[in-house]
């Protein structure tokens, strides 16, 4: 665990260094860039190994597949984008201020502070860094305690591709989060919940730091009342249960509940095991279903079961006969129904593999369910009816949805990926990114042929008679 001088050295090391070179060329911003897609593509086999090490067993395909890809993605879309990126963008110049000129520069903030959560430490970590780094920025990471292994070798691998005053790498414990979020970078992204994150803006706001909270919360999946009985009920279900079981559900966007019509609970129940049993045959020794991450998460799931079943709720196998295994954290799919709205499970993010499942009688009280509940994170809708999409993309407020699939507008850098009230604060990916990490400075440009002077004291006739045109 570092000092907390080593970590203020640390980031007085990044500061000067961002201080020296306001605004670094484009080259070198190139050049970093490519150093953490080398980074990614040179150790895949070895983070996979890292990832495995602390899960206890982690998929080694969910890794490539949601990790290493998006981030090699972030890395490839600034490096394609950057030259568009850094050109001053022009802007129109008000009649009153002609012939002069308008602009937004995009220059770096300085130091910027990137704290990872546990449950993609290394998606989390480059995805911000990728825009970071193309917005010109020094960059200090704090890697989650509770995947240490991971946290460890990607602090190795940084010291490998970066200098110390470009990236660098923190490792500790929760007091050691404390002083990092303290510090006084020039912007601070976080991800992780929506407690931690409360506690993260307080310390920020010590310093005026400004934040970008990536957090979570309940986001719901929703089956339009047009699919009953339909195909493409049977893909909703699809999705939701795959979307739902990635990372053994232990995803921030992952469907936290799902509102069905009332009377296909048990069809929906019905198609997830067929769904499940060809995913994941034998899941109780597949090498695709990830383990839960420590003892601590895996007991508050079980006890949201336990729970949920004292309470009267119907706890249903969806791989029946699969066991759970609290030595190796292994916690197969469970649907719960009939839940009261009183209960954990229904009040705070799963962050795992149970999903309520809760009907409705129309679409309008689907809606309604939504917009009582603080503002999630993502919301997935299912319809075939483009009105019924239309009415749920106008009538709710998520910080990302997908129609008629789950997760994927995660993976589209050309769309801001964030959150909205206590699912998060600010946006990044692809420009979005860049401009969070980036000053949009104000340029105008005064023209030899200005009439300004006109306005100058002393007030007097003419001053009146060229305010009244104005205000006219």
């Amino acid at each position: 665990m570092p000092h907390p001088e080593s970590l203020a050295n640390r980031f007085a090391r990044l500061q000067t260094a961002a201080r020296s070179e306001p605004n670094p060329p484009r080259a070198l911003r190139e050049r970093r860039l490519q150093s953490l897609g080398r980074l990614l593509r040179d150790n895949e086999p070895a983070i996979a190994d890292a990832l495995r090490q602390d899960f206890g067993h982690r998929s080694a395909a969910e890794t490539r597949l949601l990790e290493i890809f998006p981030s090699h993605e972030a890395v490839r879309h600034a490096r394609r984008h950057l030259r568009r990126w850094m050109r001053p963008r022009a802007r129109p110049v008000s009649l009153w201020f002609q012939p002069g000129r308008a602009e937004v520069r995009y220059q770096p903030l300085g130091a910027v502070g990137i704290i990872v959560p546990w449950n993609y430490p290394i998606f989390l970590a480059a995805a911000p860094l990728a825009a970071a780094l193309a917005a010109g920025n020094r960059a200090l990471v704090k890697m989650s305690e509770i995947t240490p292994a991971t946290a460890a070798f990607f602090a190795t691998l940084v010291g490998r591709y970066f200098a110390d005053d470009e990236l660098s790498v923190v490792e500790g414990d929760v007091t050691v989060a404390r002083e990092f979020a303290a510090l006084p970078f020039d912007h601070l992204l976080f991800t992780g919940s929506t407690p931690v994150g409360r506690q993260v803006m307080h310390a920020a706001a010590d310093n005026l730091t400004p934040v970008t909270l990536e957090l979570g919360g309940k986001s719901p999946a929703i089956i339009g009342p047009t699919l009953a009985g339909s195909p493409a009920f049977v893909r909703a279900v699809e999705r939701i249960v795959i979307g739902k079981c990635l990372n053994a559900g232990q995803t921030c966007i992952a469907p936290d509940y799902l509102l069905l019509p009332a009377g296909l609970e048990h069809s929906f129940v019905h198609h997830a095991r067929q769904v499940l049993a060809r995913c994941y045959p034998d899941i109780d020794h597949n090498g695709d279903y990830t383990a839960i991450v420590d003892q601590r998460q895996y007991a508050r799931l079980v006890d949201y079961v336990d729970e949920a079943r004292a309470a009267g709720a119907n706890v249903v196998d969806l791989v029946p006969g699969a066991t759970a295994d609290p030595l190796r954290r292994h916690l197969p799919p469970l649907a719960l129904l009939d839940l009261d709205d009183g209960l954990r499970v229904m009040q705070e993010e799963i962050f795992g593999p149970l999903l309520p499942v809760i009907p409705y009688r129309d679409l309008g009280q689907a809606i309604r369910r939504v917009n009582e509940r603080p503002r999630p994170l993502a919301l997935y809708y299912f319809d075939s009816d483009q009105g019924n999409i239309e009415r749920v993309l106008d009538e709710t407020v998520s910080g990302g949805v997908t129609v008629n699939d789950t997760i994927l507008h995660i993976a589209q850098e050309e769309l801001p990926f964030g959150g909205v009230g206590p699912s998060g604060m600010g946006c990044y990916h692809g420009f979005a990114g860049f401009e969070t990490f980036s000053v949009r400075k104000a340029v105008f440009r005064q023209s030899r042929l200005s009439a300004i002077g006109l306005f100058k004291p002393p007030y007097g006739a003419l001053f009146d008679r060229l305010t009244r045109i104005l205000l006219r």
